[in-house]
C-alpha cells in the first residue's frame, strides 16, 4: 500500500505541474479526480495521510484536507474512524450515468466552511435590472477596451464611499480595480518585487491562498505571529530587510481579533523606520456586531498603506468585482509591473456603481448585518447546548468564529467525518504556516448556511467529534 499511496503522490506532481488554472486546492482535487476516474487508482486504495502529502507537494495541509473533504463530499472518497481515506469511485459501472452522477453531485447541505457569504441573498432583481440599465443607456464607446485601472465613475464613487464608511484617503486616480483581494494582492505583489521586495509579513495563522499568490509571485510569505491583540508588531523587526507585511486588522482571519490600537500605530512606526509597506486586507469590516467596525490603517498613513477588499463576502465572488488603494507612487508600479493586468467588465463596474449611487448597496449592507447578527447568535447558543464543554473565541465579527476542542481530538479527522454527513467545515491547523503552533480547534463559517438548519448542523458537528474520537 506504501507504494501505491508514493506512487499517486508522484502523479499528483506531474498534474500539478501542468500550466492550469485556479486555487492549489481545485488542481489536487481536480488530479486526484481524474486519477480516480481514469482507473490509475484502485476503489479501497488508502490515499497518503494529509501531512505526507502536503509535505510531498510542499503545499499546506489546509490545502489537501480541502480537496479531500470536497471529494468525500462528491462520493469519490471515504472516510472511516480510525482507517485512512480511502477511495470509494469505481469507473466499472456504467459511464454515462457515473458522468451524470458527478455532474449533479449536490454541495455541502450544511456549508459551516469559512469564505462565503449568503448566497442565497444574493440582490438579483437590483443586479439584473442594474446591468440592463447600463446596457441599455450606456454609450457606444463604453464597449471598447477598458480604462486602465476601471471605470472612472466607479473610482469616484468608491473614493466618496470609502471616505464615509472607512476612513479612507485617496483619489479617484489611485483606485485600481481588480477581480479580488487574491487578484490584487497578486498585481501588488508584482509591483513589490520589481522594485527590490524580497519577502512580505504574513499573519501566523493567516488565509492560505494569499501566502500561496506570494510565493507564485517570487516573493518569500515569512511568517509573522498573531494572538488576541492581532498581530505581533514586536516580531517585525527580527526580520532584518523585511520591507511588506500583509496584515487583517478590521478582523483577523482565522483567530477573529482585531489589531488593538497600541499595535496599529506601532505597525506604522516600523513601515515608516524601515521605509516598508503595509498591505491591508480590510477583511469582514462591514460585519462588525458588538460596535460600530473600526477604520481602516489607510486613513492613518495613505502613503504606507495598500488597502485591498473585494465584493467577495458581501455580494459574491462570482461577480469578481475587487479594488485596490494605493499611494501614487505604488498605483503607477503595479499598473506597469503586472503583464497581465484584469479588472471586472465595464458593465458589472457600471451595474456597481448604480448600485453604490441609488443607495441599494448600503441597504444590501445593512440587511446582511442584522441577517448574520442572528444567525450568529443562532450558531452560538447552539454550540452552547451541544458542545458545552468546547469553547469558542473571536470577536463578534465577519462570517466565521473558532470553535476550540480538546487536544485529544483529531480535527483533520472531525473534518473529513463531518464531510460524510454534508457537513462542511474547516481545521484550525490548516491556516497555520509551520508546526509550531498550539491552536487546537475548527473554524465554523456561518454566511452561507441556511437559517433554518443551524441546529441540525450542529447535531452532525457534535456527532463527527464523538465519533473521531
Amino acid at each position: 500500500m506504501q507504494e501505491s499511496q508514493t506512487n499517486l503522490a508522484g502523479e499528483l506532481l506531474l498534474n500539478l505541474g501542468l500550466p492550469s488554472g485556479g486555487a492549489l486546492h481545485e488542481r489536487v482535487k481536480r488530479a486526484l479526480r481524474t486519477a480516480i476516474r481514469e482507473g490509475r487508482i484502485d476503489v479501497g486504495a488508502a490515499l497518503p495521510p494529509s501531512r505526507q502529502l502536503a509535505a510531498d507537494l510542499g503545499c499546506s495541509r489546509w490545502t489537501v484536507t480541502e480537496a479531500y473533504s470536497q471529494l468525500v463530499a462528491e462520493g469519490y472518497l471515504e472516510a472511516r474512524t480510525g482507517s485512512a481515506t480511502r477511495v470509494r469511485w469505481s469507473n466499472d459501472t456504467d459511464a454515462d450515468s457515473q458522468c451524470y452522477a458527478t455532474r449533479q453531485a449536490p454541495a455541502a447541505r450544511f456549508d459551516l466552511a469559512p469564505g462565503l457569504p449568503d448566497l442565497r441573498a444574493f440582490p438579483r432583481r437590483r443586479w439584473a435590472d442594474a446591468v440592463r440599465a447600463q446596457v441599455a443607456t450606456a454609450a457606444f464607446t463604453e464597449f471598447g477596451y477598458p480604462s486602465p485601472g476601471g471605470h472612472i465613475r466607479l473610482r469616484r464613487l468608491l473614493t466618496e464611499y470609502l471616505s464615509r464608511s472607512r476612513g479612507v484617503s485617496t483619489r479617484p486616480q489611485d483606485v485600481t480595480m481588480c477581480t479580488s483581494v487574491t487578484d490584487g494582492v497578486r498585481h501588488v505583489c508584482h509591483a513589490l518585487r520589481a522594485n527590490g521586495i524580497t519577502a512580505v509579513g504574513c499573519e501566523e495563522p493567516g488565509w492560505t491562498r494569499l501566502r500561496e499568490v506570494i510565493r507564485a509571485a517570487g516573493l518569500d510569505p515569512v511568517p509573522i505571529r498573531t494572538d488576541r491583540g492581532g498581530l505581533r508588531t514586536d516580531d517585525l523587526a527580527r526580520h532584518a530587510g523585511l520591507r511588506a507585511v500583509l496584515t487583517t486588522p478590521a478582523h483577523q482571519f482565522p483567530l477573529g481579533t482585531v489589531l488593538v490600537p497600541e499595535r496599529r500605530a506601532a505597525l506604522l512606526s516600523w513601515a515608516r523606520q524601515a521605509d516598508a509597506v503595509v498591505l491591508e486586507d480590510d477583511y469582514d469590516a462591514e460585519f462588525r456586531y458588538d460596535r460600530r467596525p473600526v477604520a481602516t490603517l489607510q486613513g492613518m498613513d495613505p502613503s504606507r498603506v495598500i488597502l485591498f477588499k473585494s465584493l467577495s463576502k458581501i455580494l459574491s465572488p462570482t461577480l469578481g468585482i475587487g479594488w485596490i488603494v494605493a499611494p501614487p507612487r505604488w498605483t503607477d508600479h503595479l499598473r506597469h509591473a503586472d503583464r497581465a493586468p484584469t479588472q471586472p467588465s465595464t458593465i458589472d463596474q457600471l451595474a456597481f456603481a448604480a448600485l453604490l449611487e441609488s443607495g441599494a448597496y448600503d441597504r444590501h449592507l445593512r440587511a446582511c448585518r442584522h441577517r448574520y447578527r442572528n444567525r450568529r447568535d443562532t450558531l452560538v447558543e447552539a454550540l452552547a447546548r451541544q458542545l458545552p464543554s468546547a469553547p469558542i473565541s473571536g470577536i463578534a465579527a465577519g462570517l466565521h468564529l473558532i470553535l476550540r476542542l480538546p487536544a485529544t481530538v483529531d480535527t483533520q479527522a472531525v473534518v473529513t467525518l463531518a464531510a460524510t454527513r454534508s457537513l462542511r467545515i474547516a481545521d484550525l491547523a490548516a491556516y497555520h504556516a509551520t508546526s509550531d503552533h498550539a491552536d487546537h480547534g475548527l473554524v465554523l463559517g456561518y454566511g452561507n448556511l441556511a437559517d433554518h438548519t443551524v441546529h441540525e448542523a450542529v447535531h452532525h458537528l457534535h456527532e463527527a467529534i464523538q465519533e473521531s474520537r
